[in-house]
Protein backbone atom coordinates (compact mmCIF):
# COMPACT_ATOMS: atom_id res chain seq x y z
CA UNK A 1 0.00 0.00 0.00
CA UNK A 2 2.73 2.49 0.97
CA UNK A 3 4.76 1.48 -2.04
CA UNK A 4 1.89 2.29 -4.40
CA UNK A 5 1.29 5.60 -2.63
CA UNK A 6 5.01 6.44 -2.88
CA UNK A 7 5.03 5.62 -6.61
CA UNK A 8 1.98 7.84 -7.18
CA UNK A 9 3.61 10.70 -5.24
CA UNK A 10 6.86 10.33 -7.22
CA UNK A 11 4.97 10.32 -10.53
CA UNK A 12 2.94 13.38 -9.47
CA UNK A 13 6.11 15.23 -8.46
CA UNK A 14 7.73 14.29 -11.76
CA UNK A 15 4.72 15.62 -13.71
CA UNK A 16 4.89 18.87 -11.70
CA UNK A 17 8.62 19.12 -12.43
CA UNK A 18 8.04 18.63 -16.17
CA UNK A 19 5.12 21.06 -16.19
CA UNK A 20 7.18 23.75 -14.46
CA UNK A 21 9.98 23.23 -16.97
CA UNK A 22 7.52 23.68 -19.83
CA UNK A 23 6.12 26.84 -18.24
CA UNK A 24 9.65 28.20 -17.79
CA UNK A 25 10.52 27.46 -21.42
CA UNK A 26 7.30 29.07 -22.67
CA UNK A 27 7.95 32.19 -20.59
CA UNK A 28 11.50 32.43 -21.92
CA UNK A 29 10.17 32.26 -25.49
CA UNK A 30 7.56 34.93 -24.76
CA UNK A 31 10.18 37.17 -23.16
CA UNK A 32 12.47 36.65 -26.13
CA UNK A 33 9.68 37.53 -28.57
CA UNK A 34 9.02 40.67 -26.54
CA UNK A 35 12.68 41.63 -27.03
CA UNK A 36 12.33 41.26 -30.79
CA UNK A 37 9.12 43.27 -30.72
CA UNK A 38 10.85 46.12 -28.85
CA UNK A 39 13.74 46.22 -31.34
CA UNK A 40 11.35 46.18 -34.30
CA UNK A 41 9.39 49.05 -32.75
CA UNK A 42 12.57 51.06 -32.23
CA UNK A 43 13.52 50.48 -35.87
CA UNK A 44 10.03 51.46 -37.05
CA UNK A 45 10.22 54.66 -35.01
CA UNK A 46 13.54 55.57 -36.62
CA UNK A 47 12.26 55.16 -40.20
CA UNK A 48 10.24 58.42 -40.46
CA UNK A 49 13.29 60.47 -39.45
CA UNK A 50 15.45 58.63 -41.96
CA UNK A 51 12.89 59.14 -44.74
CA UNK A 52 12.54 62.86 -44.00
CA UNK A 53 16.30 63.33 -44.09
CA UNK A 54 16.64 61.48 -47.39
CA UNK A 55 13.65 63.30 -48.94
CA UNK A 56 15.49 66.59 -48.91
CA UNK A 57 18.37 65.22 -50.96
CA UNK A 58 16.73 62.61 -53.14
CA UNK A 59 13.32 64.03 -53.98
CA UNK A 60 13.08 62.10 -57.24
CA UNK A 61 13.53 58.79 -55.38
CA UNK A 62 9.96 59.19 -54.18
CA UNK A 63 8.87 55.63 -55.04
CA UNK A 64 11.67 54.09 -52.98
CA UNK A 65 10.81 56.26 -49.99
CA UNK A 66 7.08 55.58 -50.31
CA UNK A 67 7.81 51.85 -50.50
CA UNK A 68 9.70 51.98 -47.20
CA UNK A 69 6.83 53.82 -45.50
CA UNK A 70 4.30 51.35 -46.94
CA UNK A 71 6.34 48.33 -45.82
CA UNK A 72 6.80 49.85 -42.36
CA UNK A 73 3.04 50.24 -42.01
CA UNK A 74 2.44 46.69 -43.23
CA UNK A 75 5.02 45.30 -40.78
CA UNK A 76 3.41 47.14 -37.89
CA UNK A 77 -0.03 45.82 -38.91
CA UNK A 78 1.04 42.16 -38.55
CA UNK A 79 -0.29 40.75 -35.26
CA UNK A 80 2.40 40.39 -32.62
CA UNK A 81 1.93 36.62 -32.25
CA UNK A 82 2.33 35.92 -35.99
CA UNK A 83 6.05 35.12 -36.00
CA UNK A 84 6.25 33.94 -39.62
CA UNK A 85 4.19 36.85 -40.94
CA UNK A 86 6.21 39.35 -38.94
CA UNK A 87 9.49 37.80 -40.12
CA UNK A 88 8.39 38.08 -43.75
CA UNK A 89 7.17 41.67 -43.40
CA UNK A 90 10.29 42.76 -41.52
CA UNK A 91 12.51 41.04 -44.09
CA UNK A 92 10.92 43.05 -46.89
CA UNK A 93 11.25 46.22 -44.83
CA UNK A 94 14.92 45.48 -44.20
CA UNK A 95 15.55 45.11 -47.92
CA UNK A 96 13.83 48.42 -48.64
CA UNK A 97 15.84 50.14 -45.91
CA UNK A 98 18.99 48.78 -47.52
CA UNK A 99 17.98 50.48 -50.77
CA UNK A 100 17.48 53.79 -48.92
CA UNK A 101 20.91 53.52 -47.33
CA UNK A 102 22.36 52.72 -50.75
CA UNK A 103 20.97 56.02 -52.02
CA UNK A 104 23.65 57.77 -49.99
CA UNK A 105 26.24 56.49 -52.45
CA UNK A 106 24.45 58.30 -55.29
CA UNK A 107 24.07 61.53 -53.30
CA UNK A 108 27.38 62.72 -51.79
CA UNK A 109 25.64 65.62 -50.02
CA UNK A 110 23.31 63.17 -48.30
CA UNK A 111 26.22 60.94 -47.35
CA UNK A 112 27.97 63.94 -45.77
CA UNK A 113 24.86 65.07 -43.86
CA UNK A 114 25.44 64.73 -40.10
CA UNK A 115 21.80 63.86 -39.35
CA UNK A 116 21.80 61.09 -41.99
CA UNK A 117 25.10 59.74 -40.67
CA UNK A 118 23.68 59.60 -37.14
CA UNK A 119 20.48 57.93 -38.31
CA UNK A 120 22.47 55.42 -40.35
CA UNK A 121 24.68 54.63 -37.35
CA UNK A 122 21.59 54.23 -35.14
CA UNK A 123 20.03 51.92 -37.69
CA UNK A 124 23.19 49.79 -37.90
CA UNK A 125 23.35 49.54 -34.10
CA UNK A 126 19.68 48.64 -33.97
CA UNK A 127 20.11 45.94 -36.63
CA UNK A 128 22.87 44.39 -34.52
CA UNK A 129 20.66 44.42 -31.44
CA UNK A 130 17.80 42.97 -33.46
CA UNK A 131 20.06 40.17 -34.68
CA UNK A 132 20.98 39.34 -31.07
CA UNK A 133 17.30 39.38 -30.08
CA UNK A 134 16.50 37.03 -32.98
CA UNK A 135 19.17 34.59 -31.87
CA UNK A 136 17.92 34.69 -28.30
CA UNK A 137 14.32 34.13 -29.39
CA UNK A 138 15.23 31.26 -31.70
CA UNK A 139 17.22 29.64 -28.89
CA UNK A 140 14.29 29.99 -26.48
CA UNK A 141 11.90 28.63 -29.15
CA UNK A 142 14.25 25.70 -29.76
CA UNK A 143 14.38 24.87 -26.05
CA UNK A 144 10.58 24.97 -25.78
CA UNK A 145 10.16 22.89 -28.94
CA UNK A 146 12.56 20.24 -27.66
CA UNK A 147 10.60 19.96 -24.43
CA UNK A 148 7.26 19.85 -26.26
CA UNK A 149 8.45 17.06 -28.57
CA UNK A 150 10.65 14.99 -26.21
CA UNK A 151 9.44 12.01 -24.24
CA UNK A 152 8.14 12.07 -21.48
CA UNK A 153 7.58 15.84 -21.42
CA UNK A 154 5.55 15.58 -24.64
CA UNK A 155 2.91 13.67 -22.67
CA UNK A 156 2.58 16.51 -20.18
CA UNK A 157 2.81 19.16 -22.93
CA UNK A 158 -0.03 17.55 -24.85
CA UNK A 159 -2.23 17.32 -21.77
CA UNK A 160 -1.75 20.98 -20.82
CA UNK A 161 -1.82 22.55 -24.30
CA UNK A 162 1.81 23.51 -24.73
CA UNK A 163 2.64 24.05 -28.40
CA UNK A 164 5.75 24.48 -30.50
CA UNK A 165 6.94 27.99 -31.39
CA UNK A 166 7.83 29.15 -34.88
CA UNK A 167 11.36 30.37 -35.50
CA UNK A 168 12.02 33.93 -36.61
CA UNK A 169 13.65 33.06 -39.91
CA UNK A 170 14.64 34.59 -43.20
CA UNK A 171 11.80 33.95 -45.59
CA UNK A 172 13.37 35.42 -48.71
CA UNK A 173 15.66 32.88 -50.37
CA UNK A 174 17.66 35.70 -52.00
CA UNK A 175 18.81 36.79 -48.50
CA UNK A 176 20.33 33.33 -47.98
CA UNK A 177 22.34 33.42 -51.18
CA UNK A 178 26.08 33.71 -50.80
CA UNK A 179 27.23 36.98 -52.35
CA UNK A 180 29.69 36.69 -55.18
CA UNK A 181 32.94 38.54 -54.64
CA UNK A 182 35.11 39.40 -57.61
CA UNK A 183 38.46 41.10 -57.55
Amino acid sequence: MYVILAIIVVIALYVVFIYNGLVRARQMAEEAWSGIDVQLKRRADLIPNLIETVKGYAAHEKTTLEEVVSLRNKAQAVPSGDVAGRAQAEGLLGQALGRVIALAEAYPDLKANQNFAELQASLETMEGELQMARRYYNGAARDLNVKVESFPSNLVAGQFGFAKREYFEITNEADRAVPSVKF
